[in-house]
């Protein structure tokens, strides 16, 4: 993994990309975009604000979706009725892993 990841750089610097450049222009869009939503879980409860017209999708651990839920407020509370174990869920570009206990 490393080697693949100095070949990478290696070569992004031979063809003269400005990585620097481009690593924090991404990161400027995607914090902006982040900020906007929070994601807090209590037990099976989630809460979401600030997500209206967004789709929440929650994958198993293995990468199957188990159920995606279009979230139509800007502040919802949803209870999930899901089986112990940890999950993903993704609401726009936000990525968090929970564990239901």
């Amino acid at each position: 993994m490393i080697k693949r990841l100095q070949i990478l750089v290696i070569s992004l610097l031979i063809a003269g990309a400005p990585i620097g450049l481009m690593a924090q222009m991404e990161h400027d869009e995607v914090e902006t975009e982040l900020s906007a939503i929070t994601l807090s879980v209590n037990g099976p409860k989630v809460r979401i604000s600030g997500a209206e017209g967004e789709t929440l999708e929650v994958y198993n651990l293995t990468g199957v979706k188990v159920a995606s839920i279009r979230i139509d407020s800007n502040d919802k509370t949803l209870t999930l009725s899901l089986q112990r174990g940890c999950y993903i869920l993704k609401v726009g570009k936000l990525v968090r892993k929970i564990s239901i206990r």
